[in-house]
């Protein structure tokens, strides 16, 4: 009798925990919410509801492998339980495991093929994995079951974005705005839509309507500050990068941007000050020492320059245009095989910039590899014929090698371009002498090796 008292005492004491952890789950507060949940099945390890909402407190933090973990075992215990089933595969395919989201989902379907989550979440693992037709086949299975599923818009609604099919995507949006006026960032999915779709006035005004819902949502006044930055509203866009560090005085990439302003307006002093602060805060964000390195080389500190892109480097850019501006900057300060480097991925990422290759051809040449600068230079010149600097540098190449021919023909072409320019007029000089020079010496060499006529020899 005594053994059961206690039995039942210890149970009582987890479901106690238990609900004390919803309470704490609905509060907010989740970490107070996983010590009662984790007491709780630590008496009673066989209650697979307490691993689900265990499992869902993880997802509320990003803790997705985890959350993960609890399904299954939840599952173990429930094994044909439909939420924990469509739980689980959501958070596999919020880990990129594809197949195993699509094998719990077609599971889903067997058991129940009216459930029409296990349709409508699909949508979603379908678009991440590119397989845009059965992602639509999807939408319209669910849309057999619940027709009036703001969900299923709001997802079928990201596949047509991701496919730059913005007025669909933007027609999805809206009436999933009708169904849930509350969706959670659903306004800010539809600036972001007319952003793309160049539709300039209805952008911005589903922006502001996202912010009057939520005005402290830092991620859409960051990117509404994008933005207006891009429509040329500067002190707007200083006013919402301003607001953000208001809100969270870490967060880097608003310091980078108003560096970026500042950068712009030539107040190199505050520019650099605010680059170096996104530094302090988040040393691996992508843009301020490639500012930084700008303002060493202008101020011509030749080692801070290269420390500042070197750094920048580690960031990985994947930005073309930027890595052929470190290329540039690389090959100014002499270090050849860092600009190759970096001018080789911009290549790689875009094969038709033809400033990449007019400096990978200028970094062959320093390299004294004038057979394969004079190539780099034709692709240049292939892309972009009428660029005097690809056509004079070539040319100077050109007469390296002697192919006297090919450097006049380039200056020629850049003189039609630029008549005036001093420093054609003298490469044109250098040639126009060496061609002579040519010439002479061909002539000697003709007049020296003539076979003699057998009457001097006698």
């Amino acid at each position: 009798m005594h053994f059961d008292n206690m039995e039942y005492g210890s149970y009582g004491k987890a479901e106690l925990k238990a609900r004390k952890a919803f309470e704490l789950y609905e509060d907010g507060r989740m970490n107070q919410a996983l010590d009662e949940l984790e007491t709780a099945i630590e008496i009673n390890p066989s209650n697979s509801s307490w691993h689900f909402n265990k499992a869902l407190t993880l997802d509320s933090i990003n803790r997705f492998d985890e959350a993960i973990d609890e399904y299954e075992i939840a599952l173990q215990l429930n094994p044909d339980d439909l939420e924990i089933l469509n739980s689980l595969a959501v958070d596999y395919t919020r880990t990129c495991r594809y197949d195993q989201a699509i094998e719990t989902f077609e599971n889903i379907q067997e058991i129940d093929p009216g459930f029409e989550p296990g349709y409508c979440n699909r949508i979603i693992t379908y678009t991440e994995m590119g397989l845009h037709d059965l992602a639509e086949q999807m939408f319209y299975l669910a849309q057999q079951i619940k027709p009036h599923c703001a969900l299923c818009y709001y997802n079928i609604g990201n596949s047509l974005f991701v496919r730059g099919h913005y007025k669909k995507a933007i027609r999805c949006w809206l009436r999933t705005s009708e169904l849930e006026p509350t969706h959670p960032q659903i306004n800010y999915r539809i600036a972001q839509a007319y952003w793309s779709d160049g539709d300039i006035e209805s952008c911005r005004e589903h922006f502001l309507a996202e912010l009057r819902l939520n005005p402290g949502d830092v991620d859409v006044i960051f990117d509404f500050g994008l933005f207006l930055l891009e429509t040329g509203d500067i002190e707007s866009a200083k006013e919402k990068y301003n607001r953000i560090l208001e809100l969270d005085p870490d967060f880097a990439a608003a310091l980078f941007y108003l560096g970026e302003i500042a950068f712009s307006c030539r107040d190199f002093k505050r520019a650099v000050t605010l680059f170096s602060q996104a530094l302090q805060k988040d040393n691996t964000l992508a843009g301020p020492c490639y500012r930084l390195a700008q303002y060493a080389l202008m101020k011509e500190q030749v080692l801070k320059t290269r420390s500042y892109l070197v750094s920048e480097l580690e960031t990985c850019p994947e930005d073309a245009d930027t890595l052929v501006s470190m290329g540039s900057m690389f090959l100014s300060i002499g270090e050849v095989d860092y600009a190759m480097h970096c001018l080789l991925r911009a290549v790689n990422i875009d094969c038709a910039n033809a400033d990449a290759y007019y400096y990978l051809g200028n970094a062959r040449a320093m390299k004294r590899d004038f057979h394969d600068a004079a190539e780099f230079f034709v692709h240049a010149l292939d892309l972009r014929g009428n660029h005097i600097p690809t056509l004079r540098d070539s040319a100077l190449v050109y007469l390296e090698m002697g192919k006297l021919n090919e450097a006049a023909g380039n200056i020629h072409k850049a003189r039609l371009l630029a008549p005036d320019d001093p420093e054609l007029k003298e490469l044109g000089r250098q040639v126009f002498a060496a061609r002579v020079k040519q010439r002479v010496v061909d002539v000697f060499y003709r007049f020296n090796f003539r076979p003699a006529s057998k009457k001097v020899l006698h």
